[in-house]
């Protein structure tokens, strides 16, 4: 009944006119940032990010989820009707749907493709509601040497995604630890790594470092391809939008199946909304009884990633809103924001500012219906934002960057970063370094440092505080395997293989 009555409460506070309009506007602008191929939800909330700063906490929080699941779900509209995701997530979307598309199928793509983010966000969200304040009262047991744990374990798991990519995954982990010890330690007042420029003092800004690498990153990395590309030609008259009863009856259950493996992998730390829609695209291949339809353009094989994709993006919010770690690189920017609104994310969260919390979760509900409504009655006139070129859209780009660093320090300084670490962002996804540890890590750099200099002074120098709790092992122990699993993973993959 608490928990109840604390929804109840949430939804009278998103439901107030300001916090309304702003969760439709950021569902709208997350719906066509996600369509946009190569930007997607984390580039719009980084990009947004400092229109949230003159907010209220709660009205800037309902924003940025908005922002989130709209992205989420206008990611598959390009992948359906171009054949190229609008990020990462949205790659499986490209299997079925882009030849549901060419075969004169794009209504029922485009609808089922909305459904299924509707149904998986939507179950997901009520999953949230029912271990948010369980989560959150075991996270109160976390003091200084478990929450360097923590840290610990979600670094390795966002680094070693795979075996191929871990030691990438690593550097830039390290990476985005350095650039956190920039400036005045904040225990014994040493000035580190300042260069003689004052400014760097109070250190560098996380949002300088996630505008620049997602930002002026993408815009580097695609300045080959402005000169010669002209304006995407893409269908933009449709009948009606919708599916028939057949192709839902065949679609309902593997979207309801499909959507708690989304939810528990989005609630672990680095594995993200991509591994949620591959795995449930290939569950669903495995379990059909027609496999070889996938990739033909079978309804199946688009609604099951979509429900999962979404699902997962609500899983990622419960560790960085419960914990204070953030479950995907989208909400290591939203942790942030988070800082920058004087929240301080995790089970206090949930005690001191219990209000903010649930509505938050309250607009999730509401986000999701706000989405649905978006992505299939205005489907055919949002699609005609994939017609942009980019000649246009990328100086946009740029210029909502340059505009939105100055807003937060009004110093100079932060343009000379804005165009270093948009250079580190260009030549990371040139060599595909993954961004997400580094991010991650500038983020929880500065709070992790201090949860192990805090453990060493409550033992006065003793390593061995980070392994007397129970937790702490439990911790310890997903660390290692965090970084020990891509061996096996593919260790089992070649016995299977040669077997």
């Amino acid at each position: 009944m608490e928990t109840i009555n604390l929804l109840l409460s949430g939804f009278v506070n998103a439901l107030t006119p300001l916090n309304l309009v702003w969760l439709f506007a950021g569902s709208t602008l997350g719906t066509v940032l996600g369509m946009l191929p190569g930007l997607g939800p984390t580039t719009g909330i980084a990009l947004l990010m400092p229109l949230t700063f003159t907010m209220a906490p709660d009205t800037a929080l309902v924003t940025m989820c908005a922002i989130y699941y709209g992205a989420m779900f206008g990611g598959s509209r390009s992948s359906i009707l171009l054949n190229v995701p609008g990020d990462g997530a949205a790659v499986a979307s490209c299997f079925d749907g882009y030849p549901m598309s060419t075969s004169g199928h794009a209504e029922e793509a485009l609808a089922i493709s909305a459904i299924a983010s509707f149904i998986g966000g939507l179950i997901a969200t009520v999953a949230f509601v029912a271990v948010a304040v369980p989560v959150a009262r075991f996270a109160l047991k976390f003091g200084p040497p478990e929450y360097f744990m923590l840290m610990c374990f979600a670094l390795a798991a966002t680094a070693a995604i795979s075996k191929e990519a871990m030691l990438k995954g690593l550097l830039s982990m390290c990476l985005g630890l350095m650039i956190a010890t920039v400036g005045i330690d904040p225990q014994s007042g040493a000035i580190r790594f300042t260069f003689g420029v004052t400014a760097l003092q109070t250190g560098i800004d996380f949002v300088v470092v996630i505008i620049g690498v997602y930002g002026l990153g993408e815009v580097f990395h695609n300045m080959d391809h402005i000169r010669s590309e002209t304006a995407v030609k893409v269908q933009s008259k449709f009948g009606r939008i919708w599916v028939s009863m057949a192709q839902f009856k065949r679609c309902w259950w593997p979207m309801i199946r499909q959507t708690p493996i989304g939810f528990i992998i989005g609630v672990l730390p680095g594995a993200g909304a991509t591994i949620a829609a591959l795995m449930a695209y290939n569950n669903e291949k495995q379990l059909s009884k027609n496999p070889e339809n996938f990739g033909k353009g079978e309804i199946v094989g688009l609604a099951a990633p979509e429900a999962a994709n979404n699902a997962c993006s609500v899983g990622a919010l419960i560790p960085m809103m419960t914990l204070g770690v953030p479950g995907s690189g989208t909400t290591a920017v939203m942790l942030g924001a988070l800082m920058i609104l004087g929240l301080q994310p995790g089970p206090l969260l949930f005690q001191q500012h219990a209000d903010i919390a649930w509505t938050v979760i309250a607009s999730m509900f509401l986000g999701n219906v706000v989405c649905a409504f978006i992505n299939i009655p205005l489907a055919s006139v949002l699609v005609r934002v994939l017609s942009v070129p980019t000649k246009i859209l990328y100086p946009l780009i740029m210029a909502m960057a340059l505009i939105g660093v100055y807003t937060i320090n009004f110093s100079v300084v932060d343009f000379v970063l804005l165009v270093i670490f948009g250079l580190v962002g260009y030549f990371m996804k040139k060599y595909k370094v993954p961004t997400s540890p580094l991010i991650l890590a500038v983020v929880v750099g500065v709070s992790m440092e201090q949860s192990f200099r805090q453990s060493m002074m409550l033992s006065d120098g003793d390593v061995s505080i980070l392994f007397r709790s129970p937790i702490c092992w439990v911790l310890f122990f997903l660390t290692i395997f965090s970084i020990i699993w891509p061996f096996i993973s593919e260790w089992r993959k070649k016995k299977k293989a040669a077997a």
